[in-house]
């Protein structure tokens, strides 16, 4: 397997490659399938991405779940805070004290509320068998960056193991749910992408596997294996939206998706 083009990069460093259209990744390859003039106005920054403290929870999340204790305190500080004496309770965080130490610290701050409740999902994941088997080798955030379909690409995956191909962890409000969580927002395209980049960068075909955790009691975990045949109609669409992308960058013209009119013909 031709490996040259996986490495590993920082977060913020990937996602700014991204934002600046330097390189499509699959978030902004789902925004384009929605709505070209959506995917010019982000690259172009005219429409400020910022982040949620969902999302920073489940970047924390991952980062515990994937990479382990020692990588989360190399990048978080589970705290609550300085203590006022006069309480011995954790300052508001809306106080200059609590500002103050904020503004000082060097790593991301995890309340222990949240990293208890990241704690189960971490249990959950590596006591399941099927998921733990997954997990147990291979290597976390891995980058790959290779032109596909004419376009400079580039992939994040959470997990690519050797035997078992790439792993993307996710969370879910319900498992029961999940498979309608998996068309709803887009992972099978997403996964379909990382697959053909994969592909492209090292002439192999892999597996691909989800791994989702609920958010809620009892926190149970379950694992997706996606089939071939989903992956390749999905892998059709998304080159149908490159070729797209590819002409938009020659014409200029970024439409929105909604410029004819539509037709509602059932209740």
């Amino acid at each position: 397997m031709n490996t040259e083009n996986i490495f590993t990069i920082p977060a913020d460093e990937y996602h700014a490659a991204s934002r600046s259209g330097q390189y499509m990744s699959s978030h902004l390859l789902a925004d384009f399938r929605e709505s070209p003039e959506l995917y010019r106005r982000k690259t172009n920054g005219e429409i400020a991405e910022t982040e949620s403290p969902a999302l920073a929870l489940g970047r924390a999340a991952h980062c515990l779940i994937l990479e382990g204790r020692a990588a989360f305190d190399g990048q978080f500080l589970v705290a609550d805070g300085p203590l006022n004496p006069r309480t011995n309770e954790p300052y508001g965080k809306s106080t200059k004290a609590y500002a103050d130490w904020l503004a000082s610290q060097t790593k991301e701050i995890v309340n222990l509320k949240d990293f208890g409740f990241i704690v189960k999902l971490q249990k959950s994941v590596w006591t399941h068998p099927m998921a733990f088997e997954l997990l147990d080798d291979g290597v976390p955030e891995a980058t790959i960056r290779v032109n596909y379909c004419g376009v400079p690409c580039q992939i994040r995956m959470d997990w690519f193991s050797p035997e078992h191909g790439i792993v993307d962890l996710k969370t879910c409000d319900s498992l029961k749910w999940f498979e309608a969580d998996c068309r709803r927002f887009g992972y099978i395209h997403q996964m379909a992408f990382y697959r053909a980049v994969f592909r492209e960068a090292t002439g192999e075909d892999v597996r691909v596997h989800l791994v989702a955790v609920e958010k809620n009691e009892p926190f149970s975990t379950g694992v997706w294996k996606l089939a071939e045949e989903a992956l390749d109609l999905a892998e059709e669409i998304n080159k149908a939206a490159l070729a797209r992308y590819r002409e938009c960058l020659r014409s200029g013209h970024w439409p929105t998706g909604y410029e004819e009119v539509r037709i509602i013909s059932s209740l």
